[in-house]
């Protein structure tokens, strides 16, 4: 039998899923995403450089990184 992965958007969408496959009488594991310690500080840094407005386009970033020079 084939699996599926959903994706619920917010947590009222969450539960209602597993009522309906509750009452479809459908076995399913909830899994919760945890991120490394590491990928969790390097969102805080980015988002720390967001805010501080340490930001360049998708034109410049392409231009800077993947030049062919």
């Amino acid at each position: 039998m084939e699996s599926i992965l959903i994706h619920p958007e917010n947590a009222e969408q969450l539960k209602t899923v597993k009522a309906v496959l509750r009452a479809l009488k459908v076995q399913f594991e909830p899994q919760s995403t945890v991120l490394p310690n590491n990928v969790v500080k390097s969102i805080e840094k980015s988002l720390k450089q967001y805010e501080d407005g340490q930001t360049i386009s998708l034109q410049e970033f392409t231009e800077r990184h993947f030049s062919t020079k």
